[in-house]
């Protein structure tokens, strides 16, 4: 029995060395790992495998901290953006509500004190009119009609 696990556990191990294999030549016929292994830094690292497995676990391992603060930035400037808009919003409504309240209160004033001042130019014409009719122009046609009839009656 633990014969046959072990003619499987080396199969499955030269099946997964074999996968293994496809997939570095995969990476390795790859234009941008190729061009990349042609450079300077590509070539010091192929010559010293320790260093380019730090190197590769440094970059797979900062890619998730890099990657989640790129999304907080991402989330953090769109939510600001997001929020100075609404912001900016609620001010505008807010100003264009006092703005509203203070035309009504200045409309209300200039009715009020249109009516008070037509009211004190009725009374005061009315005033006038009763005291000093010879002031107003009827006043002043029945005086000359008044004078006019006046002498006719003394001539008769």
């Amino acid at each position: 029995m633990m014969d046959h696990s072990s003619n499987s556990d080396v199969t499955e191990f030269q099946q997964l060395w074999g996968s293994w294999n496809t997939l570095l030549d995969r990476v390795h016929d790859d234009p941008r790992v190729s061009q990349l292994m042609n450079t300077r830094i590509g070539q010091y690292l192929s010559s010293h495998p320790v260093l380019a497995l730090a190197v590769m676990l440094f970059v797979a391992m900062a890619a998730v901290p890099v990657g989640l603060f790129l999304a907080f930035a991402l989330v953090t400037i769109t939510v600001s953006a997001v929020g100075f808009v609404f912001f900016d919003a609620v001010l505008l409504f807010v100003g264009g509500v006092s703005l509203l309240c203070v035309l009504s209160g200045i409309a209300f004033f200039s009715v009020m004190v249109s009516f008070i001042f037509n009211v004190f130019y009725i009374i005061a014409s009315n005033i006038l009119k009763s005291y000093y009719p010879h002031l107003t122009k009827r006043g002043k046609v029945q005086e000359m009609q008044s004078e006019t009839s006046k002498p006719q009656k003394e001539e008769e």
